[in-house]
């Protein structure tokens, strides 16, 4: 009994979110008194409540709450180190961007709607984050879909908002459905929605995978990407440039994680499944790779920093293929911060001004330096690997994301080797390098130990997934080398026509477009251009008429 009231103290941060949004919505003389209410004494109370969550966990270990529904499936608060981290992650994200939100929105007429709709759907996240329950999940994944189209179409006089909010609309009920699939095959199975129940049956040594659970992991890595935005069904989140910069925030740092936490949170299921391994490998190593690549050909702030949480979300479904789960919370943790400030910070005059001062040093292109700044990061490297005895054959999956991240170390030291910086520019991009490195092993062992009752043991890939890791890392570090002698490639004809298809994303957006008709609006009006451009080699000019949006040509220039 006591367990179970222990429980239900963080449902006292959504309900106040839920009733502030309840009086916002209904137009009474109460509302202008809410109003003087500062929506930042309700973010902080969420960050109290959160950490009161914590400090029970610490002290009780796991909660869990009765469920309250029929035959085991329904509603119930689980309060475990997973759930509590997130929900702090969510609490602080909440209150900050309700912070930004009074000022960005003053003088706004809709303003009570506006906070209405974003209270709602930070309730509905934590709601989502503390569940008990696969039924609960499920409820509160298609709400915070829901709260987020809302969002996405406040201004509906935006027509580039109205296209992505409907492309979101569709990639999410796909998801929704997935989700629903596998929570079927999962009841069927086991005959429970409890997720306690459900840990403890995987748990057991003389637990099987059925053919329903095969399913059920399979259609829960479809439900994760299509929640996170994963290549190729990604466009829409590149097109919601127009919304509000809180719902950005909002979308980029907080409900994107959904997908990774879906994975974390059934890890003692997915782990069991080399098929459901495969799949986050295959689906988000390629989609990290593609965005993070695209990425860089951005001219636009907002699209590249979209490009970035796709990349992003890519890589932490990745990490979860790998079965190093807590290397993916601690990425998700992050990502979710730094998103928040990059997307809040976006139109700062003062940063915009800062950016422009920072010159890098140009680059020679030397095929010499640059192999001895890959050399000093793989040195790096295995040095930190020897030194905290990580062997290949008994941490594998650990030791292929160090390498990733060495390739991205890499690029760090390249800059300043193979360019005409001082020395004094060469130690410091090593130092850097090396604290990126211990940083990382040092902080995923600190998450292995905190989330270690929630996760399961770091095991040895099977043949396959081995297989299927050691090509996506061939892969990369092919994409890593074109980019290192990028100086080189760009100047042939062959770099500048990848850029263009690369900035334009493989047109992969456009035919997302037509097959779903996105574009069938009378505001979206096609318009022929003719574009003309040299080529590097000075050969000649290259014309070619294409068809854009009016509104995508009006808002890229």
């Amino acid at each position: 009994m006591q367990a179970t009231m222990l429980s239900l103290i963080p449902l006292i941060a959504p309900f106040l979110l839920l009733i502030y949004a309840g009086f916002l919505s209904m137009n009474t003389p109460q509302k202008s008194r809410v109003f003087k209410v500062r929506e930042e004494v309700i973010g902080l109370v969420g960050i109290l409540i959160a950490l009161i969550s914590s400090v029970l966990v610490f002290r009780y270990g796991t909660l869990q709450s009765a469920v309250l529904g029929w035959n085991e499936l329904g509603f119930a608060l689980r309060l475990d180190v997973l759930s509590v981290s997130m929900f702090v992650m969510i609490s602080i994200l909440g209150f900050v961007i309700l912070r930004f939100s009074s000022n960005y929105l003053e003088g706004e007429k809709r303003k009570g709607a506006f906070f209405s709709r974003l209270a709602i759907t930070i309730a509905s996240v934590e709601l989502l984050i503390l569940s008990g329950n696969v039924f609960q999940i499920f409820f509160f994944w298609v709400v915070t879909s829901m709260c987020l189209h809302s969002l996405l179409i406040f201004y509906r006089n935006r027509p580039q908002a109205v296209a992505a909010a409907r492309k979101k609309f569709i990639v999410a009920r796909l998801g929704d459905a997935s989700l629903l699939a596998a929570i079927i095959c999962i009841y069927l199975s086991m005959g429970t929605g409890d997720l306690e129940a459900i840990f403890s049956t995987t748990q057991h040594p003389d637990f099987v995978m059925d053919g329903l659970l095969n399913w059920a992991t399979g259609l829960l890595v479809i439900a994760a990407a299509l929640k996170s935005a994963q290549f190729p069904t990604h466009g829409w989140l590149i097109e919601v440039v127009e919304t509000p910069t809180p719902v950005s925030a909002l979308l980029h740092a907080g409900l994107l994680n959904a997908g990774p936490f879906l994975m974390v949170r059934m890890s003692f299921l997915m782990i069991e499944s080399s098929t459901a391994s495969m799949m986050l490998i295959v689906i988000g190593g390629l989609t990290a790779l593609l965005a993070s690549v695209i990425f860089l050909t951005q001219p636009s702030v907002k699209v590249a920093l979209g490009y970035s949480s796709v990349a992003h979300m890519g890589f932490s479904l990745l990490i979860c293929g790998f079965g190093v789960y807590t290397a993916a919370i601690l990425h998700v943790v992050a990502h979710s911060f730094y998103k928040a400030h990059a997307f809040l910070s976006s139109g700062s005059v003062i940063d915009v001004v800062r950016s422009r001062k920072i010159k890098l040093p140009k680059r020679k292109g030397s095929i010499l330096r640059v192999t001895l700044s890959i050399s000093l990061a793989l040195g790096m490297y295995f040095f930190f690997c020897f030194l905290t005895g990580i062997h290949p054959n008994q941490n594998f999956s650990l030791m292929a994301i160090g390498l990733i991240i060495v390739m991205g170390l890499s690029q760090m030291l390249v800059a300043t080797v193979d360019s005409h910086g001082r020395v004094k520019s060469m130690l410091l991009a090593m130092g850097m390098a090396l604290l990126v490195s211990t940083s990382f092993f040092t902080l995923e062992h600190g998450t292995r130990v905190l989330l270690t009752s929630q996760i399961p043991e770091l095991r040895q890939p099977d043949f396959l997934v081995r297989w299927t890791i050691m090509g996506l890392l061939a892969c990369y570090g092919v994409v890593i080398l074109m980019q290192l002698f990028a100086p080189r490639l760009k100047a042939t004809d062959f770099g500048f026509r990848l850029g263009i298809h690369l900035r334009n994303g493989f047109y992969v957006n456009v035919i997302f477009d037509r097959m779903i008709g996105s574009l069938k609006n009378e505001k979206f009006k096609w318009v022929n251009l003719t574009v003309k451009e040299q080529s590097p080699s000075g050969a000649g000019t290259s014309t070619e008429q294409i068809k854009t949006p009016r509104a995508e040509l009006l808002l890229n220039n």
